[in-house]
């Protein structure tokens, strides 16, 4: 699979663009550690040494002996993330034919933009190079987390192409989608409610693409035209312009329920209402989750679920990312060459299966002939040995806390209930007090009135039989 659409002459050509290509001859040379980070990012969860020895047979330059974690650290320090980005930039794109009605819409090839956010491993560089949450009080909360945006075709869960920022990134999601404005031409974009904007809305139309975004209900609000179709068309411009300034954008306003739910309010380019029916961009929006499907194939089955990246430093976190984001699309290109060839729309196969039968084509290319068998068997006998226990190990200890904090309601404490206060004189004890926390959930309620008869029950526990009005709060 690395090699199907990762050619050598691709990624010699990469690494001559970026000046990593190598000088003279060396152990672990670019080349080769571009396809390891790539395996890398293949098998997530194994070790330095266990990807090498999975990659045995694969590659010429691992008939060696398998160099330490040190070793493969440097290499990646020396490679960076430039070379891994370039290589996802030159296999990245649509890939379905025009035969898939799945990821056309009249005509139209349909794709979607959305966001996400990985976890990295905590340290002084990465909380400062990506941020991320804190509480109320400013404090850290979790990891650090790197944001990815990507432009998804939703037929085919391709990436067509992707920017990676911190948690903090200015502008936010926003900013980093208006930077893959000129990836979409031709194209009908969907795009969910946190993006609209007149910046984003003018990147996208200028490049040739169609857009279909959801907003919140007070945004373009105020129709200056109403279609026969129920829509209608305003002014959409930047906070604090009139609607008259030049600057604003002109967009068709379609609000639609669910049966019976809330309002949900579509803005599009696509402004003839007999051309563009309604009803069919409403059905077409919920095209928007197959972002979220491919999402949960790279988060959840790829990476491995809650899982946090490998990499320590930020320029090594962009490189593991861009090497997620080229391995999930090759994947995608797997699923798309079987789908077409039994004449089977893409969702019908498996992620999780093709998946884990590309891990095991790759291992078995170790045993091929017998003789790489023999050595295959060897080198791992070796490793099975240098792994054993050699003697009393050293006792390590670490603070116990959560990094993923589970969210608890607030338990008020015994010194915060506030104190009964005692009835003044002449005034009937008629009034709500904070009760113990042993005490049942009731409130003294007002004398009863000839009219509505007093409810009475005895207090459990206290031995005291007399009756006390209360009314349930």
């Amino acid at each position: 699979m690395l090699t199907e659409w990762i050619v050598p002459e691709l990624v010699d050509e990469v690494l001559t663009a970026c000046g990593r290509r190598d000088a003279k001859p060396r152990p672990l040379s670019s080349r080769f550690m571009v396809y390891f980070v790539l395996a890398l990012a293949l098998f997530q969860q194994d070790s330095y040494d266990d990807v090498a020895e999975n990659m045995v047979g694969a590659l010429d330059e691992m008939d060696q002996s398998v160099p330490n974690k040190s070793s493969f650290t440097r290499a990646r320090q020396q490679l960076g993330a430039a070379p891994l980005e370039g290589v996802f930039c030159r296999v990245a794109g649509a890939i379905a034919p025009t035969t898939l009605e799945a990821a056309f819409w009249r005509g139209i090839r349909v794709a979607a933009v959305d966001g996400f956010l990985l976890d990295v491993p905590e340290n002084e560089t990465t909380r400062a190079a990506f941020g991320g949450q804190v509480d109320s009080a400013g404090r850290p909360i979790g990891f650090p987390q790197a944001r990815v945006v990507t432009l998804t075709e939703t037929g085919t869960h391709a990436t067509i192409d992707a920017r990676i920022g911190s948690f903090r990134s200015v502008g936010g999601e926003p900013a980093l989608a208006t930077e893959m404005a000129s990836s979409a031409a031709d194209m009908l974009v969907i795009v969910d409610r946190a993006f609209p904007g007149v910046a984003l809305w003018k990147a996208y139309t200028q490049a040739g693409a169609h857009l279909l975004i959801r907003a919140r209900t007070f945004v373009a609000a105020k129709p200056t035209e109403v279609l026969p179709d129920g829509t209608y068309l305003t002014r959409m411009n930047l906070a604090g312009q009139r609607r008259s300034h030049p600057g604003g954008v002109t967009v068709r306003v379609i609000d639609y329920q669910v049966d019976g739910g809330e309002t949900t309010r579509l803005l599009t380019d696509l402004l003839d209402p007999e051309v563009w029916p309604a009803e069919e961009l409403a059905a077409l929006y919920h095209e928007r989750w197959e972002v979220e499907s491919a999402y949960r194939q790279l988060k959840t089955f790829q990476r491995g679920k809650a899982e946090v990246l490998r990499s320590a430093s930020p320029e090594l976190v962009r490189q593991e990312i861009w090497a997620h984001l080229t391995v999930h699309h090759c994947l995608n290109r797997i699923i798309m060459r079987l789908a077409d060839g039994e004449g089977l729309d893409p969702d019908r196969i498996s992620f999780v299966k093709v998946l884990k039968h590309t891990r095991r084509s790759v291992v078995l290319q170790a045993g091929r002939s017998t003789r790489r068998l023999r050595q295959f068997m060897k080198r791992m006998a070796t490793k099975a040995v240098r792994k054993l226990d050699n003697g009393l190990r050293r006792l390590r200890e670490a603070d116990r806390y959560t990094r993923r904090p589970l969210p608890r309601p607030h338990i008020r404490l015994a010194q915060e209930v506030r104190p009964r206060r005692r009835p003044r004189p002449g005034e009937h004890p008629a009034y709500r007090h904070a009760r113990p926390p042993c005490c049942p959930r009731t409130a003294i309620s007002a004398a009863p009135s000839p009219s509505s008869p007093a409810l009475s029950r005895t207090h459990s526990g206290t031995g005291n039989s007399s009756p006390t009005s209360f009314a349930p709060c």
